[in-house]
């Protein structure tokens, strides 16, 4: 797969948001991030981010935490499963480095590589 993030990766509608969040096939966090995941039937991994303004105040931190998370998922999304990632902030996403919050990121990544994608 190659590494650009296409529109097809992206989650674009709400449905595919609220279904992945309202129940997902499997959760994980960490002090930075949380991930829910559901499997699709579109054969590649779509990410959709959640990173809300009560969150994270200012809009260049909000810009920030997401080009991180991008990035992370464009150089890791041909290792993961055919699923839906919504990818969630926690308060002390906006204190770290991008180096931390890439560490982080590639902890639940390889959480996600490990998980059954069989929709069970």
């Amino acid at each position: 797969m190659d590494e650009r993030f296409p529109r097809a990766a992206r989650l674009l509608r709400r449905a595919d948001f609220e279904g992945t969040l309202r129940s997902p096939q499997w959760r994980t966090s960490n002090r930075y991030f949380r991930i829910s995941a559901r499997q699709n039937q579109c054969g590649r991994p779509r990410l959709g981010l959640a990173v809300p303004k009560r969150v994270l105040r200012k809009a260049t931190q909000r810009h920030r935490i997401k080009r991180v998370i991008r990035e992370s998922f464009r150089v890791r999304q041909g290792d993961l499963p055919d699923q839906d990632f919504v990818v969630g902030v926690r308060g002390a996403v906006g204190e770290a480095d991008n180096a931390t919050l890439f560490g982080a990121l590639d902890e639940l990544w390889a959480q996600a590589r490990g998980r059954p994608c069989d929709g069970s």
